[in-house]
């Protein structure tokens, strides 16, 4: 997840399905993205949302799902770490947390 403005090679996150699983552990899910006949998997985990800045008003799946629209603004599915957590994002787009309060207002 190199930091960088979004990317014109990059789809807008409408064009790929975004399929998200739930897991056996809390707070922890399997995010598959198909986008262009390519398919990444990821294992995703949701931290704390009031200490990560991120909307506590919205469920998980929805929130992992606009996460992973706002990544692939950014860059390619097999750009995107196979697995972290959601706080992790903030590292290379540190307009992450405000983006999704705009998006879940």
């Amino acid at each position: 997840m190199p930091g960088m403005e979004p990317r014109p090679d990059c789809n807008t996150g409408d064009m790929a399905d975004i399929d998200v699983q739930s897991t056996n552990t809390p707070e922890t899910f399997v995010v598959t993205v198909t986008d262009g006949g390519a398919t990444t998997q990821h294992k995703v985990s949701v931290p704390v949302r009031s200490q990560a800045g991120l909307p506590e008003n919205v469920d998980a799946e929805r929130l992992i799902r606009s996460s992973f629209a706002f990544l692939l603004e950014r860059e390619p599915a097999s750009a995107i770490l196979p697995e972290f957590s959601l706080d992790t994002i903030t590292r290379y787009f540190p307009e992450y947390p405000d983006e999704m309060v705009k998006r879940h207002g």
